[in-house]
């Protein structure tokens, strides 16, 4: 990565003021530590196999640098998990020292030590071991509490390290993981392109740029992000690291986040998990992606120059009929229709506003429909990257059958109050024709 791209986005960070990366970085990790946080004590936060690849190294790193250490805490369970129990007990232990806490993992270690040290008021570093999600640079955590996996808000690491040569030996689904998450970032741009014109949410092109730039050589060689290639799984490393500096630069996950994510998110409230194990954000965002994707080629199918915008106002529900609606969408499901009636109401629009916004998309879309054709990534290519990469490509790759993801795209309207383009869909009432195209007769997911 080049020092004016890491400059340029330091730059606009709000948390981060560091970040070494590149093959070896994790010799320096002392060097940032006095850097940082001169004249103090450091605590290393590692489990088992992180302390193994990369927590000795670090280890030695500050002893050479003359730092003081409190001894390591070290997360003993097997079958680690991002979860309220770990919070308390890190928390437990850090409440007893001073000492600066040295994150060396990858999800669970960072969201854990990123939360703990919110808490108690203290900054915190952070030594990547896998390319494996954009949350290591972003704002807040998402950690599982009361058996419901929460974001919680806390400042993201005040300096960072990722030694690629460490991220290209993790096992290969994490690197698949970080993959399948940051091809998520080419619908997301789509996203907030309809958002933009639409008059919901104006892009911020420094933050969109930090994302874009590069994205496509990132996610060019899949095969070779299995394989364990050092140069592209440092391209990886660096792309899902400048999203999560985007996010902290405006203070939203928008840059980085759309569609893609709401299926996610949903899953997150229904506790998916497949073979025993909860799946990945990666694992659950690939597949979202693949569903963005293809709602977005079917918009692109649409006649949207010629759009009957009055018939779309004349059959626009008033919020009284869209919460009835949303209690019968989630009947017997409270968290969901909580969530949905608050989400829905954040983007609701009375009819003359519907009108507003479809106006807008129809005088843009001649030059938008060209844009977002540009932007995306044919669904088709999307999926054989997937497969290239290791990550799931059909939604029972991770314990979703057909019939369960055609109910959840129902759901994706009312998740969530961001703008995204199954609003769009949402809003022109071609919701039950794209399902139709999806998983009717023929469809991709026929069932």
């Amino acid at each position: 990565m080049s020092m004016t791209k890491v400059e340029r986005a330091l730059e606009r960070t709000t948390d981060t003021k560091d970040l070494l990366i590149g093959a070896g970085v994790v010799s320096r990790t002392g060097e940032m530590f006095t850097k940082l946080f001169p004249g103090c004590k450091a605590i290393i936060v590692a489990d088992l196999n992180t302390w193994e690849v990369a927590g000795k190294a670090v280890y030695a790193s500050l002893v050479e640098a003359g730092i003081e250490q409190d001894e390591p805490f070290i997360f003993t369970d097997k079958e680690l998990y991002a979860e309220w129990k770990h919070v308390e007990a890190l928390k437990a232990r850090l409440e007893k020292t001073e000492a600066i806490a040295i994150a060396v993992g990858s999800g669970v270690m960072n969201d854990t030590t990123k939360y703990v040290s919110h808490l108690i008021s203290r900054k915190y570093m952070c030594v990547g071991t896998a390319a494996s999600m954009d949350g290591y640079t972003a704002y807040g955590s998402s950690i599982t509490k009361d058996g419901n996996k929460q974001t919680f808000d806390c400042p993201a690491p005040y300096g960072f390290v990722m030694d690629p040569v460490i991220a290209a030996a993790a096992p290969k689904e994490l690197a698949a993981s970080g993959y399948a998450d940051l091809i998520a970032k080419i619908p997301a741009a789509a996203d907030w392109m309809l958002a933009d014109v639409t008059g919901n949410e104006k892009i911020d092109e420094f933050a969109l740029g930090l994302v874009q730039d590069g994205l496509r050589e990132s996610l060019s060689a899949p095969a070779a992000v299995r394989e364990g290639d050092l140069k592209m799984t440092e391209l990886l490393s660096e792309g899902l690291l400048m999203s999560g500096f985007a996010m902290q630069a405006i203070q939203s996950s928008r840059p980085a986040s759309g569609t893609e994510h709401q299926f996610s998110h949903c899953w997150d409230m229904e506790d998916l998990c497949f073979e025993g194990k909860h799946v990945s954000h990666g694992f659950k965002v690939g597949i979202g992606t693949l569903a963005s994707t293809a709602s977005l080629e079917f918009l692109l199918e649409q006649d949207i120059e010629n759009l009957d915008v009055d018939a779309c106002v004349a059959a626009w529900k008033s919020w009284e009929e869209q919460e009835a609606e949303i209690r019968a969408v989630f009947d017997g499901m409270p968290g969901h229709t909580a969530r949905g009636l608050k989400e829905t109401r954040g983007k609701y629009v009375d009819k003359e506003g519907l009108r507003a916004q479809l106006e807008a998309l129809k005088a843009a879309w001649p030059t938008l429909k060209t844009q977002i054709a540009e932007q995306i990534i044919p669904f088709a290519e999307v999926r054989e990257n997937l497969r290239l990469v290791g990550a799931p490509y059909e939604p029972e790759h991770i314990g979703v059958t057909r019939e369960r993801f055609r109910k959840t795209f129902s759901y994706i309207p009312y998740m969530r109050s961001r703008y995204t383009n199954i609003d769009v869909v949402y809003r022109l009432g071609l919701l039950p024709a794209l399902l139709e195209k999806l998983f009717g007769k023929g469809g991709v997911w026929e069932c």
